[in-house]
C-alpha cells in the first residue's frame, strides 16, 4: 500500500518538472526572440547608415572637379572625376550599392517582424556579400588612384597632381572614407543577419 502511495507522488514530481522545463524552454525562446529582434533592429540601423555613406561617397566623387588657370585666363587645366575611369567605376558601384541597400530595407523590416524567415535571410546575406565585394573592389581601385595622385610615381613619370589640385584631391580622399565606412557597415549588417 505504501508503494501505491509513492507512485502518484513521483508522477506529480514528474509532471511538475516537465512543466518547469516547458516554462524554461518557453522563456528561453522568448529571450531568443527579443535578442533576435534586437539584432534585427541593429541590422536595419546599419543599413540606413550604409545608405547615407554610399550616397555621400557617390555624390562627393561625382561632383568633384577643380579648374586651375595656366598663364592666361583662356588656357586652363581642369581635373574631373570622370577623367579617370576608375573614379567613374567608383561612382557607379557606390550608386548600385546604395540602391541595393534601399531596396533591402523593407526585407530587413520583415525580418524584424518575422524572426523565423530563413530563406529570405540567406538571400539577403548572399547579396550583401556580392555588394561588399563590389564596393571593396571599387574603393580599393579608387584608393590606388588617390595614392598616385598624392605621391605620383617617378619611375613611370607620373607626377603627383595633388600639389596643384589640392581641393580635388581632398574631395576624392573624403569620398573614399565614406565608401570604406560603408564597406564595414555592410559587413557588420551581414554578420548581424547571419547570427540571427
Amino acid at each position: 500500500m505504501e508503494g501505491g502511495g509513492k507512485a502518484p507522488v513521483s508522477s506529480e514530481h514528474g509532471e511538475a518538472s516537465a512543466k518547469a522545463a516547458a516554462a524554461a524552454l518557453e522563456a528561453a525562446r522568448g529571450g531568443g526572440t527579443a535578442a533576435s529582434r534586437g539584432l534585427g533592429v541593429l541590422e536595419l540601423i546599419l543599413r540606413f547608415v550604409a545608405v547615407v555613406a554610399t550616397v555621400g561617397s557617390a555624390i562627393a566623387m561625382g561632383t568633384t572637379n577643380q579648374t586651375l588657370p595656366f598663364f592666361t585666363q583662356f588656357l586652363r587645366f581642369k581635373a574631373q572625376y570622370d577623367d579617370l575611369p576608375t573614379l567613374t567605376f567608383f561612382v557607379v558601384v557606390n550608386s548600385i550599392v546604395a540602391a541595393y541597400l534601399v531596396l533591402s530595407i523593407p526585407l530587413s523590416i520583415v525580418h524584424i517582424i518575422r524572426s523565423r524567415a530563413k530563406y529570405s535571410r540567406l538571400v539577403l546575406v548572399f547579396f550583401d556579400a556580392v555588394m561588399l565585394a563590389l564596393v571593396t573592389s571599387a574603393a580599393s581601385a579608387a584608393a590606388a588612384i588617390v595614392y598616385l595622385a598624392h605621391k605620383g610615381n617617378a619611375r613611370a613619370n607620373w607626377f603627383a597632381i595633388c600639389q596643384q589640385f589640392d581641393a580635388f584631391c581632398e574631395r576624392i580622399s573624403g569620398s573614399l572614407i565614406g565608401s570604406f565606412a560603408a564597406m564595414r557597415l555592410v559587413l557588420l549588417s551581414a554578420t548581424a543577419l547571419a547570427r540571427r
